[in-house]
C-alpha cells in the first residue's frame, strides 16, 4: 500500500498559552475604497503603457536594424555600378584621347623627334652625328623639321633621317653614339592601357563612396 503524500504544514490562527492569538495570517482585502480603485486602475494602467512602449521600441529597433542592413547592401551594388561607370568613363575618356593623339601624329608625325631633340640638347650637341630612323612616309618631313631646329640650336648638318621599313608613323629612334631615345606611339598607348585597367584594379570597390555607411544606423541600435 503506498504512503498518501505529505502536505506542508500551514500556518492559521495561532493562539498563545492563554487563548490570545499570538498570529493571524493576513486575510485578503474585499473591500476597497473608490480612491483605492483609482490608484489601482492608474497603476495597472502606467504599467500597461510602460509595457507597450518597451514592445514598440523593440520593434522600431528591430526595424531599423532591418532597414540598415537593406540600404548596406545596396550600396554594395551601388558601389559596383559605380564603380563600372567609372572604369567605362576611363576607357571611354583613353579611347578619345587616342583618337585625338593619332590623328595629331598623322598630321605633324615630326613633332615627337622634334620634342625629344629639343629636351636631349645637352646631350647630343657634342655628337658629331645624330642619327633618326623613321617611317619612310614621314622621312622627308622629320629630316626638315629636324634641320630647322638643329639650326636653331646650334649644331647644324649633323642629324640624319632614315627610312626604318615597318615602322609607325611619328616613331622614332634617336641615336648619338653615347645613347639613344625612342618612341613608339603604339607602344606607348599599351603601356597607357596597362596603367588604367591596373588602377582599375587596385581601386575596385574601394573607391570614396557615395554615401557614408558610418551615418548609417548600427544594426539593433534604435534611431536618435
Amino acid at each position: 500500500m503506498s504512503a498518501a503524500p505529505h502536505r506542508p504544514f500551514a500556518f492559521d490562527t495561532v493562539f498563545d498559552d492563554v487563548g490570545a492569538i499570538a498570529y493571524a495570517p493576513p486575510r485578503p482585502k474585499r473591500m476597497f475604497t473608490a480612491e483605492e480603485v483609482e490608484q489601482l486602475r492608474t497603476a495597472a494602467f502606467a504599467e500597461g503603457e510602460r509595457s507597450a512602449l518597451v514592445q514598440a521600441e523593440q520593434a522600431m529597433a528591430a526595424t531599423l536594424a532591418q532597414i540598415g542592413q537593406s540600404v548596406r547592401l545596396g550600396l554594395n551594388a551601388l558601389a559596383g555600378v559605380a564603380h563600372n561607370h567609372r572604369a567605362d568613363a576611363a576607357r571611354l575618356s583613353l579611347a578619345a584621347a587616342r583618337k585625338i593623339a593619332d590623328s595629331a601624329l598623322n598630321r605633324f608625325p615630326e613633332a615627337p623627334v622634334a620634342a625629344a631633340l629639343e629636351a636631349l640638347t645637352r646631350e647630343v650637341e657634342s655628337s658629331p652625328r645624330l642619327l633618326v630612323r623613321v617611317s619612310a612616309e614621314s622621312r622627308d618631313r622629320v629630316q626638315v623639321a629636324l634641320d630647322s631646329l638643329a639650326e636653331s640650336l646650334g649644331f647644324p648638318g649633323r642629324i640624319e633621317a632614315r627610312a626604318e621599313p615597318g615602322m609607325a608613323p611619328a616613331a622614332f629612334v634617336l641615336d648619338w653614339g653615347d645613347g639613344r631615345a625612342a618612341f613608339d606611339p603604339q607602344d606607348a598607348a599599351a603601356r597607357i592601357q596597362t596603367a588604367l585597367d591596373q588602377a582599375l584594379a587596385a581601386e575596385g570597390l574601394h573607391a570614396e563612396p557615395l554615401i557614408d555607411p558610418d551615418h548609417l544606423p548600427a544594426e539593433g541600435a534604435p534611431h536618435v
